[in-house]
């Protein structure tokens, strides 16, 4: 139909948006890392064995969130 408005359902693709940057005090490196790291990390201290898709939702994760020191005084 012409002059037909996109409706909620329509299936426009959004443009990719850069990780949410959580500042935390006293952290030990001045680096950054994603959570995503963070839970390989802590996952695989605890002899958890990785699947197929872990290193697919760790990359996930880590564009979504990251994680880095705080402000210096």
């Amino acid at each position: 139909m012409p002059g037909k408005r996109p409706g909620k359902y329509s299936k426009r693709r959004r443009a990719p948006t850069a990780p949410y940057r959580l500042r935390v005090p006293g952290f030990v490196t001045n680096a950054e890392i994603g959570l995503g790291d963070v839970i390989k990390g802590a996952t695989s201290y605890l002899r958890i064995k990785p699947c197929g898709g872990c290193e697919g939702r760790a990359a996930a994760f880590d564009r979504w969130l990251v994680f880095g020191p705080g402000r210096g005084r």
